[in-house]
């Protein structure tokens, strides 16, 4: 059977085409200044700096766009330049489970060391992003023969694997609102920019249903939480930007 397309319009076309290249550019040099910054690999000698720089590439991905899919085969491994990222799984019932939220300078995709061949999860921009892939082979090689990035890449697998825990214990012990709160804090403490004497400001990036599913509440109770907390002066945030929060004194939040 033949297949019918619709007519588009020359403008029309090219804006479809714009799009579609848009979603992932890798034609940027990658530099050794790009590598030398990113505390995972302060200790690299210029040689090992010279092989990333063969076995790797650059990834421009615009807000709401996959880095890779769920099932894809593992063939990289991540670090953020620019942006936010999310990893998260999804279940049967459609429901997203946010494992976490990797900023600026961090490594993901790093579980490449088991016996699984395919992404457990999908990696999706928070923001518009810049990402470093590293060819999954020299990645392997050079954690090898390295013994400090070795340790250096086990404790922060280590990390990921205790924030788990951490969530499922306040799952269970804390309340609704003290999960948000603590999100909240949490994001200020590792990303916030100092404003003036007390205030911090953060863009965490998430809208009210992904907060909601990394701090397991419902998109209705975040929205209320945060506006209560707003009208309570604690902080601030426009109907615009929602996403970009000023805490006024991070003690007040508990």
């Amino acid at each position: 059977m033949k297949k019918i397309f619709p007519k588009v319009g020359v403008f029309t076309l090219f804006i479809i085409l714009t799009y579609q290249t848009k979603e992932v550019m890798t034609n940027t040099t990658i530099t050794p200044e790009m590598i030398r910054p990113i505390p995972l690999f302060t200790n690299l000698n210029p040689g090992q700096v010279d092989e990333m720089l063969k076995s790797s590439s650059l990834m421009n991905v615009p807000k709401h766009k996959k880095v890779y899919q769920y099932n894809d085969g593992i063939t990289h491994v991540y670090l953020v330049l620019k942006g936010s990222v999310k990893l998260a799984a999804q279940t049967e019932g459609n429901k997203v489970l946010v494992k976490y939220i990797v900023y600026k300078n961090e490594i993901f995709g790093e579980n490449i060391f088991t016996s699984s061949t395919h992404r457990l999860e999908f990696a999706e921009a928070l923001t518009d992003s810049t990402v470093l892939k590293i060819d999954v082979r020299f990645f392997k090689k050079l954690v090898a023969t390295h013994g400090e990035l070795m340790a250096t890449l086990a404790n922060i697998i280590i990390g990921r694997i205790q924030d788990l825990e951490a969530r499922m214990q306040a799952f269970v012990f804390l309340k609704a609102k003290e999960r948000i709160t603590g999100f909240i804090k949490k994001t200020a403490s590792m990303h916030g920019i100092t404003i003036g004497l007390n205030e911090i400001l953060i863009n965490h990036g998430m809208s009210h249903k992904e907060i909601a599913f990394l701090t397991d509440t419902s998109r209705q109770t975040v929205a209320r939480i945060l506006n209560e907390l707003k009208e309570s002066n604690i902080i601030h945030f426009s109907d615009r930007k929602p996403n970009k929060i000023l805490i006024r004194q991070l003690a007040m939040l508990g």
